[in-house]
């Protein structure tokens, strides 16, 4: 009965019927609270499984494997990683010894988490408490180091797991596929494809949907291609990420027609692109500055009711201001605010591009201020491209307003700041101030960079100002930078 109501989530009918059969002197069994508690802890109702344990133990019922397993599992699904490892230790003090269940919980949720020492940690524990790793345990540890880019770690619990005797399965080849692939070691997650067929493990779709996206990143889309034929010659069916990996690809390298012929390709196999899909094919559009292309892409993806996201709208932005067709990005952008989604920075630092690209700084600034209404806090991108727009435009003493503002705002002026204002001293004429700039930057621990020496010694030489460019053409060979010695 009590199994039957935990099936079906009514807990609290389960706890009455308990109550109800203790009243008439029936009094349950560790198996009935067990089950009980496993069913609280699933539903995350943590504290309430604690107190049937206290309900149990009043009755001279002790808590077994199971009751802390199922404990260390509700704390751990539920984010409380430091609780369950409490709850072993209380295991450990009673004598209680725990199993592969109970430490694959805690590895897992440290994995889950990225918590690499805790890892390492449990999973030395079990084989000191002579607790034998599993397939579950060696996955994790090879998913957490391959994830975090650790890949001799992976390989290294890799082969432990040969040496004990463990067979890897597509899984576990899998996701050290995937972590070379995510590093960029395209021919090393080859390798382990290779070994994978060897020890007669066949490749599903997410093998091959790995290996195509790593191929992708690294614009091998020959190979992709390739891949991706053999995959339908072995009966391995493309599914939606397939196509959006490989759209993805052939957008990035300017292939628009194999990215289209591809999107209707999918169209046919009636699988449904996404907004991640339309993405790359409007970004795709726009690098080409084909923005009817993109507009059309727009127009279809609505008429499919998938609906444009911020990304969507920082493309077509980026796009219209690529362009230098800025009136056109700012209605995309108003737009975008009237539906509700939120601008990002990066949103917001295109169309301050698209204004001073187009000689329009003035407007680019009165845009910074409608952007920190919105709640968008600028960043050194914003104020850079906004202090070189207005050095275009000669206009020196707002672009130091500028700078001023920014370490008001506590950005600190990087090289490209003091690089972009240095300069457009150096440009009038106007050396006096560019060495001040010069000397503040490096008061301020910011290292100058070949760019800084190549406008300070042209703007020496354009002043006939030899010494003075001699003696900063000294100091950047002294730096280790290259001069063009052609003053």
């Amino acid at each position: 009965m009590v199994n039957a109501l935990c099936k079906d989530r009514k807990l609290e009918n389960a706890k009455l019927f308990l109550s109800e059969m203790e009243d008439k002197g029936i009094f349950s069994d560790i198996v009935t609270y067990n089950t009980l508690i496993n069913a609280y802890c699933r539903e995350g109702l943590i504290e309430e499984a604690f107190e049937l344990i206290n309900s149990m133990s009043s009755k001279g019922l002790k808590p077994c494997l199971f009751t802390y397993n199922a404990i260390i599992n509700g704390l751990c699904k539920n984010g409380k990683y430091a609780r369950a490892k409490e709850v072993l230790d209380e295991m450990l003090q009673i004598g209680l010894s725990p199993d592969a269940t109970t430490y694959n919980t805690l590895l897992v949720e440290c994995c889950r988490n990225d918590n690499m020492s805790d890892a390492e940690g449990i999973f030395d524990e079990m084989f000191l408490r002579g607790v034998v790793p599993d397939l579950v345990s060696y996955s994790s540890l090879i998913g957490l180091f391959s994830r975090n880019g650790h890949l001799d770690q992976a390989l290294e619990y890799f082969k432990g797991m040969k040496r004990v005797g463990l067979i890897p399965d597509n899984v576990i080849y899998t996701i050290l596929i995937g972590g070379f692939c995510r590093n960029g070691m395209i021919l090393e997650a080859l390798k382990v494809r290779d070994q994978m067929l060897e020890q007669g493990c066949s490749m599903d779709v997410v093998t091959y949907n790995t290996i195509l996206n790593g191929l992708c990143k690294e614009k091998m889309l020959s190979d992709a291609d390739q891949l991706f034929n053999e995959m339908v010659e072995r009966g391995v069916y493309p599914d939606f990420c397939t196509f959006t990996t490989l759209i993805h690809g052939y957008c990035k390298d300017g292939n628009m027609n194999k990215a289209l012929s591809l999107f209707g390709s999918m169209l046919e196999r009636n699988l449904k692109p996404d907004v991640v899909t339309y993405n790359s094919l409007i970004d795709g559009y726009c690098k080409e500055g084909e923005m009817h292309r993109a507009n059309e892409l727009w127009d279809d993806m609505i008429s499919r009711n998938i609906f444009p996201n911020h990304i969507t709208y920082s493309i077509l932005i980026n796009g219209f201001c690529s362009q230098g067709r800025v009136s056109e990005a700012f209605r995309l952008w108003d737009e975008m605010v009237g539906k509700g989604i939120e601008p990002t920075v990066v949103t917001c630092n295109t169309v301050v591009k698209g204004y001073c690209r187009s000689g329009d700084a003035a407007k680019a600034h009165d845009f910074l201020n409608k952007m920190t209404s919105k709640g968008v806090v600028p960043d050194s991108i914003t104020f850079n491209t906004l202090i070189h727009g207005f050095i275009k435009e000669e206009n020196m003493d707002k672009a130091l307003d500028l700078v001023y503002k920014m370490e008001n705002q506590g950005l600190l002026p990087d090289v490209v700041t003091y690089n972009v204002i240095l300069d457009g001293f150096c440009r009038e004429g106007r050396m006096q101030e560019a060495n001040l700039v010069y000397k503040k930057m490096t008061q301020r621990g910011v290292n100058p960079d070949r760019s800084t020496y190549v406008s300070l010694i042209n703007g020496h030489v354009t002043l006939n100002n030899l010494k003075e460019a001699f003696r900063f053409h000294d100091e950047m060979l002294q730096r280790g930078f290259v001069p063009d010695d052609k003053f």
